[in-house]
């Protein structure tokens, strides 16, 4: 693939990619180059990850052990996991520098929000010929449509995290609330969150600090009221009444005092640090604050429900996660799709357990498999408490994490930012964004924008 320049003349993956190294410490290194095929063909495929084997939760480092051991128990071509911490791999560029200079991970894992960045420079190999059908037909829609391009499957999805709000038990009968008194639109969750506010304690928080992860928490609300980031006709909709009243609505609850400008550890996707410490009595945060929780404060009494909507809007949610992925320019890439298959993408019972036990006992996520859920089913997985919430209310207005270049997500980012924290008119940010869209687009030939 080429772009082109604002002079017209085609630039290739090399002359983007010594321009976007500095971009990298904005995250907007937008082309990962090919991996050195020269490099020594000996030893492991390196499976770069943030869980093992120096993760922080047992459960999960477990699970990544175990899964490798059992492939490695079995094939000749070695996997070996590569801890990489979230402050490196999620909110730094390790990643993205690595694959500029050649030296990309053979497996790895990205989520739908990045998947153009690698997708775009040819860093990710399809999977489509290790996957049979059966098996890919067992992936829910929501879950797998942002991985595919045309007949290509580039990433085999591990999760499914969709968004909702999380409340202190404690915090509401201190109000002097109930379920009764659960907001159902965004006036109501912001009337609540007034009377939840005192000088200890925020009523709502949303994440304020920039990022992939900021963005996909919003997303919902833009969708609610019937928004979109790129419209049918391919250019922009972003300038659109959906979008200035979602960008305000977050601008809201900062202004009226009832959600801080800042969230306490690392940040809003933290639910053990914000709620967990009643530093906020209500959190926007997915569903994988079920086992942060129990890990941190067992005890905690707390609920859970669907996202508020605008007046007149529709049920949505946003339902992220991460997939399994490999280089396609690795040393060993049969070696590595394979893997990937084994590992998530079989109907070998091993494989749909493995989904299974990651989604309900390593984490609280939703599986992306139906054979997986009803594996999960059976057990009881999703029968009671939250979980139970996320399974029959939550997970059934989902849509899944929009796929965009990091010129989009900056874009939008930015207008996020000026409305929650800097006050900034939403419908001015809604049409400077909407004009940076377009002028990207308009030169734009990469996979399509989902």
């Amino acid at each position: 693939m080429t772009r082109r320049n604002d002079t017209g003349h085609p630039i290739g993956r090399r002359a983007v990619l010594a321009a976007g190294t500095a971009l990298a410490g904005a995250g907007l290194l937008p082309m990962p180059t090919l991996s050195r095929r020269a490099r020594a063909a000996e030893g492991p495929l390196k499976f770069w990850q943030f869980y093992a084997p120096g993760g922080a939760v047992p459960g999960q480092v477990q699970w990544f052990q175990d899964m490798v051991k059992g492939w490695n128990d079995s094939q000749e071509t070695k996997v070996e996991l590569e801890y990489i911490p979230t402050s490196q791999y999620i909110n730094g560029t390790k990643l993205q520098t690595a694959f500029a200079a050649g030296e990309g991970p053979d497996i790895f894992l990205i989520s739908p929000g990045d998947f153009l960045r690698y997708h775009n420079g040819g860093a990710l190999l399809d999977l489509a010929p290790y996957v049979a059908a059966e098996a890919r037909a067992d992936y829910y829609d929501t879950a797998i449509a942002t991985r595919l391009v045309k007949d290509g499957l580039f990433g085999l999805p591990m999760e499914v995290e969709p968004m909702a709000i999380y409340y202190s038990v404690k915090a509401f009968k201190e109000a002097g609330l109930g379920e009764a008194d659960i907001p159902k639109t965004w006036d109501q969750l912001l009337e609540v969150a007034k009377k939840l506010t005192n000088d200890r304690r925020f009523g709502i928080l949303f994440e304020t600090n920039p990022g992939y992860y900021q963005n996909f928490t919003w997303y919902p609300f833009l969708w609610q009221g019937g928004g979109e980031i790129v419209g049918k006709d391919g250019k922009s909709g972003f300038n659109s009444d959906a979008t200035k009243a979602a960008l305000k609505f977050w601008q809201d609850a900062v202004q009226q005092g009832v959600a801080p400008r800042k969230p306490l550890g690392y940040g809003a996707n933290d639910i053990a640090a914000n709620l967990g410490s009643g530093f906020c009595a209500m959190q926007n945060v997915g569903i994988w604050g079920i086992s942060a929780l129990r890990n941190a404060d067992p005890n905690l009494e707390y609920g859970v429900f669907k996202l508020p909507v605008p007046q007149g809007g529709q049920d949505r949610t946003v339902a992220g996660g991460w997939a399994f992925v490999a280089n396609a320019n690795g040393r060993n890439t049969e070696a590595a799709g394979k893997f990937c298959a084994w590992a998530l993408g079989s109907m070998d019972p091993g494989s749909v357990q493995r989904v299974a036990d990651w989604c309900t006992k390593a984490k609280s996520d939703m599986p992306p498999r139906k054979s997986a859920f009803a594996e999960a089913t059976a057990a009881q997985a999703y029968g009671s408490g939250a979980m139970k919430t996320f399974a029959e209310q939550v997970f059934p207005t989902a849509r899944g994490e929009p796929r965009v270049p990091p010129q989009v997500y900056k874009a939008i980012s930015d207008a996020i930012q000026a409305c929650q924290l800097n006050g900034e008119d939403p419908g001015k940010r809604a049409e400077m964004a909407a004009q940076q869209i377009d002028s990207f687009l308009s030169g734009y030939d990469g996979a399509p924008i989902l």
